[in-house]
C-alpha cells in the first residue's frame, strides 16, 4: 500500500516541563442554554453553580471548581482551561508564552474556585483564536464525593479540532510544556500529556480550527463503563460511536452528543505514564480506523482517517 505524507512531529526542549497539570473547565456557546443544562444534569449529574451574564450558566458537581460554562449563541467552543499544580507553573508558562511572542493577560478570578480565593491565572489566545486558561490549584470536593453509578469521577481531557496541527503543537508542547504521547503517522492527530494520564489534550486536523472535536469524562473502571453503556440507553441518549478501545491511550470509549451537537466521550482504563526516569520516544500509529478503535476499526461520520487497511474501512 502506498503510504504518502509520513510526518514525525518533533518535541522541543520545553516538552515535558509540565508534569502535574490537568484539564480544569470548558466553555461552550449553545443555541439553547436551558436544554443543554437539563441534559447535563439528567445525564452527567452536573448542577448549576452560578449564573453568567446574558443568560449563561455555570455547571459543576455541587462544590469545588466548575466544569462547564454554557453561553447563549451559535454552537462553538468559547474557552477551555487547565489546572496547573507544577511548582512555579503559572509563572513559567507566562514567561515562555511572552518569550514566544504571545500576549498574556491575567485570568478573571471568577473562573478560579480556589481555596480561600488564593489563586493566580492567565489567559492567552491559542493559534486557532480560542482563549486558553491556565490557573493554579482549585478546590475539587465535588469530584471526591462522587457516586460513580450516577456521574463520572472527573473531567478528563479535551480534544481540539484544527486546520493545522503543527502550530498547535508548537503552542502546547514547545511553549506551554506538554509532551507528545502518541501521534498518527500522517501528522493529523497528536495526543499530549501533562500528568500521568496518556493525554490531557489532543489535537486533530478536522479541516477547520478554533472548535471542539470532543471532550471526555473519566469513569472509574470497567464495571462502571459497562453500566454506563446501559444507562445511556435507559436515558434515551443515542450512542454515536463505540463501545470500543482506542489504540493511543488504550482507553475504553463510548461517545454521545449533547443537544448542541458537542461530542462527549466516556472513558475508562486510560493508559498511565510513570516515565520520569526513562527516555520516552512518542509512538507513531498508522492513520487507519483500526488505530483509533482496536475493536474493529469502525468510525463515526465525523471521524476520518487518511488511510484504510481493508475494504469497507473509513477513508
Amino acid at each position: 500500500m502506498d503510504r504518502p505524507n509520513r510526518i514525525t512531529i518533533e518535541e522541543g526542549p520545553q516538552a515535558g516541563t509540565l508534569r502535574h497539570t490537568a484539564v480544569s473547565h470548558i466553555g461552550f456557546s449553545v443555541p439553547d442554554v436551558a436544554a443543554a443544562e437539563d441534559f447535563y444534569g439528567r445525564v452527567l449529574g452536573l448542577v448549576r453553580q452560578g449564573e453568567l451574564a446574558d443568560g449563561g450558566v455555570r455547571l459543576g458537581w455541587g462544590t469545588g471548581h466548575h466544569v462547564i460554562d454554557l453561553i447563549p449563541g451559535e454552537q462553538g467552543l468559547a474557552h477551555y482551561g487547565f489546572e496547573v499544580r507544577d511548582a512555579d507553573g503559572i509563572a513559567g508558562i507566562r514567561a515562555r508564552l511572552v518569550a514566544a511572542g504571545y500576549e498574556v493577560a491575567d485570568l478573571d478570578p471568577s473562573y478560579i474556585d480556589a481555596p480561600r480565593g488564593e489563586a493566580t491565572g492567565i489567559v492567552v489566545i491559542d493559534p486557532d483564536g480560542t482563549p486558553a486558561h491556565f490557573h493554579s490549584a482549585v478546590q475539587r470536593q465535588g469530584e471526591n464525593a462522587t457516586d460513580t453509578g450516577r456521574r463520572p469521577i472527573k473531567f478528563q481531557h479535551t480534544t481540539l479540532g484544527t486546520s493545522d496541527v503543527q502550530p498547535m503543537i508548537e503552542f502546547f508542547v514547545n511553549t506551554i510544556g506538554f509532551r507528545i504521547s502518541d501521534q498518527l503517522a500522517d501528522g493529523r492527530f497528536c495526543w499530549l500529556r501533562s500528568d500521568k494520564d496518556h493525554h490531557t489534550v489532543a489535537i486533530v486536523n478536522v479541516g477547520k480550527g478554533g472548535d471542539i472535536d470532543h471532550y471526555s469524562y473519566d469513569l472509574a473502571e470497567w464495571a462502571d463503563f459497562k453500566a454506563w453503556c446501559d444507562r445511556l440507553t435507559e436515558l434515551d441518549v443515542d450512542v454515536q460511536w463505540g463501545p470500543g478501545r482506542h489504540g493511543p491511550g488504550n482507553n475504553l470509549f463510548v461517545f454521545f452528543d449533547d443537544p448542541a451537537g458537542n461530542h462527549i466521550e466516556l472513558s475508562a482504563e486510560m493508559e498511565k505514564f510513570y516515565d520520569e526516569a526513562v527516555t520516552y520516544v512518542p509512538r507513531r500509529w498508522e492513520p487507519v480506523p483500526q488505530s483509533v478503535n482496536l475493536w474493529g476499526g469502525q468510525t463515526p461520520v465525523w471521524r476520518k482517517t487518511s488511510e484504510q487497511r481493508s475494504v469497507g474501512a473509513t477513508a
